[in-house]
């Protein structure tokens, strides 16, 4: 039997899963897994080396058992660690064009982040 390297492999027996969770952050959802890192939407009052809780998880999935909440799952949570409080992501240029007419706009934006780390998943 080959080493598994790839989690979708179906010919390996011997893989072993690890715990994830699709958790939603300030409107948007993110793959959660123990010691990962996330850059989620700017959250206020974060500082650095804070431990930031979030309970909106939707769906655990806990070494190939899985458990859907309706619209949570009850009791479980994600905890983080706030490594940086702002993070700006890439710049964007939004141009605006009328050919013939002399008309340009450039409007520029750079999206505000926070970059946490996920130090446990309790479910």
């Amino acid at each position: 039997m080959p080493d598994c390297t790839h989690p979708r492999d179906i010919t390996c027996t011997n893989y072993i899963r690890q715990m994830y969770v699709i958790v939603e952050i300030n409107g948007q959802q993110f793959k959660a897994e123990q010691g990962k890192k996330l850059f989620v939407h700017h959250i206020q009052n974060a500082e650095g080396g804070a431990v930031v809780e979030f309970d909106r998880v939707l769906l655990v999935d806990n070494e190939g058992v899985v458990t859907v909440g309706t619209p949570t799952v009850e009791g479980a949570k994600v905890v983080c660690e706030v490594v940086s409080p702002l993070v700006k992501g890439d710049r964007v240029l939004v141009f605006h064009k009328k050919r013939r007419k002399d008309y340009r706009k450039l409007n520029g934006h750079r999206q505000q982040f926070t970059e946490v780390n996920v130090k446990e998943i309790v479910a």
